[in-house]
């Protein structure tokens, strides 16, 4: 069976992994790893990761086949209002271009809920939540969407089919020691 046959007759699903605990890319990764040794094509787009740095996870997955795409600038702190607003509206015309051509198997939008959630300055309109609510209802019926970050909103999580909620208990962070390589990145 084709690549095409088989997604003819496969229905998409749309996850959310959410929640304050250490797990959520984490997650999305091994979703990841496990979707392209099925042969599927899947693509990770992280929305505030910058292309300045790099992460772990990227090293690896590029060498098994799986593209991964720091579309943001880092952290709301690290830069301009200016600067992270430009970069999250492209990442979101990526986002909806890659998910809606049809080349894909899964697509990862990493990190979206912390993007939709920023306060710190306007969003709305460079990533309306609207836009990625009528994503996830028209998106190709055979690709998985998974949607990653803190605080995903009501309306997200109302039009997914799983949701998991993964909550802090401990965390070495909380005694003072920093990100740790290979862990956090």
């Amino acid at each position: 069976m084709g690549s095409s046959d088989r997604r003819a007759s496969r229905k998409g699903y749309t996850l959310v992994y959410t929640g304050d605990g250490k797990g959520k890319t984490t997650a999305s990764l091994g979703l990841a790893v496990r979707a392209a040794g099925r042969g599927y094509k899947v693509l990770i787009l992280q929305f505030i990761k910058s292309p300045q740095r790099t992460y772990g996870e990227q090293i690896t997955l590029n060498r098994i086949g799986i593209e991964v795409r720091q579309l943001g600038v880092g952290f709301t702190w690290t830069r301009t209002p200016e600067e992270h607003r430009e970069a999250l509206q492209k990442a979101w015309t990526i986002a909806k271009e890659e998910t809606m051509n049809g080349d894909w198997d899964v697509v990862i939008l990493d990190e979206i809920h912390n993007a939709l959630g920023i306060e710190r300055f306007p969003i709305a309109d460079v990533l309306p939540l609207q836009e990625v609510i009528e994503l996830i209802e028209s998106r190709p019926a055979h690709l998985h969407l998974v949607l990653t970050g803190r605080g995903a909103k009501p309306e997200i999580i109302a039009k997914a089919d799983l949701v998991s909620e993964i909550q802090p208990i401990k965390h070495y962070y909380n005694e003072g020691v920093p990100a740790v390589l290979g862990l956090e990145y």
